[in-house]
């Protein structure tokens, strides 16, 4: 039996506790959250123990795993304290607020035999494997490019509930942290690392309300010479379907919910997603289930977990370029580095 306890008891929370619940021979034994209510919530919903402080819950249970769902600024601190009392750690993304923050976790995961991954759980999607598995099959040939798109849609409201998402200081970042970083970890995971970054990152619709970006676009140079464009914004009316679209030899590989890959001899192949469960945001995605599924079973392995630290610190190296480049927080770049 894998026990866990999540730390963080935000929108995102309810995901990995249905996902905990899901996993054979998995138990959920404790939340945590400093804020009161949110903890009160949490606990009448699982009907298990509650702590207002992490450490306090480390002194009188020993969970074997910990997700880590809290604001960004506080995953490292959290996930430090679980590898030091031995707990095997599932970070949500990002992996921290800032490139120091986050080279602390890679330096930490890499002295200790405890486990650490972190929920890029895209890559986990049915049309991203088999994305990967045809691109790496050679069939389509080389990548030549790629371009992808994150339209969605934020109120007021979003930012005034949990004032955190708006700041540098807290939240690392805006769209591009937040929302775009699943996209973009995508996109570098199918076409190859990122060697050059150009961007810019603005605020257009939310100027009055946040100190972080809504908009914001990028291009990337890959190894091997591809290139992507990559643009999001949440400016837009309504969630958008994210679209990826790549560009090989041989072929088009477009990703819209579905994967349809058409060849150059005409032929046309269609990949269907999976539907996306009734807990959580549409937009979350469908594989959270899957990414935590796998997690648990690597436990017992020798080597890291695929999606580690060190992984995860590409598309946020990429993102934090994108910032520094942009106008908007070159008098910030002790908080947003």
């Amino acid at each position: 039996m894998t026990t866990a306890a999540i730390i963080g008891c935000g929108d995102v929370s309810g995901v990995h506790a249905a996902a905990i619940r899901a996993v054979e021979d998995s138990e959920l034994i404790a939340v945590c959250d400093t804020d009161p209510a949110a903890l009160a919530a949490a606990v009448e919903r699982y009907g298990v123990p509650g702590f207002g402080d992490h450490r306090t819950l480390l002194s009188q249970l020993r969970p074997d795993v910990a997700h880590v769902c809290t604001p960004h600024h506080q995953h490292v601190p959290v996930a430090l304290d679980l590898l030091d009392a031995g707990v095997h750690v599932l970070v949500e993304k990002p992996l921290a607020h800032t490139v120091g923050e986050a080279e602390r976790l890679v330096e930490a995961a890499e002295r200790t035999d405890t486990r650490i991954g972190v929920c890029f759980q895209n890559r986990y999607n049915a049309t991203s494997q088999a994305a990967r598995q045809l691109l790496d099959s050679g069939e389509v040939g080389a990548v030549l490019g790629a371009s992808a798109t994150v339209m969605w849609t934020r109120t007021p409201d979003y930012y005034r509930r949990k004032p955190w998402r708006g700041k540098w200081e807290t939240a690392g970042g805006g769209l591009l942290i937040n929302q775009v970083i699943h996209t973009l970890d995508l996109v570098q995971w199918l076409v190859g690392g990122v060697v050059d970054v150009k961007g810019n990152a603005s605020t257009r619709l939310y100027g009055d309300l946040i100190e972080v970006e809504d908009t914001a676009e990028m291009l990337l140079a890959h190894e091997g010479g591809s290139r992507s464009v990559v643009y999001g914004s949440l400016a837009n009316v309504v969630h958008a379907p994210v679209t990826i679209e790549i560009t090989a030899e041989r072929g088009t590989l477009s990703i819209r919910g579905d994967l349809t890959t058409t060849y150059a001899d005409g032929r046309v192949e269609t990949v269907k997603e999976r539907r996306a469960s009734s807990t959580g945001r549409a937009y979350w995605g469908v594989s959270h289930e899957v990414l935590i599924r796998d997690f648990y079973a690597r436990l017992g392995d020798e080597e890291s977990f695929w999606i580690s630290p060190r992984e995860a610190m590409k598309s946020l190296r990429v993102l934090k370029d994108v910032y520094i480049q942009s106008d908007l927080v070159q008098n910030r770049l002790t908080t947003v580095g």
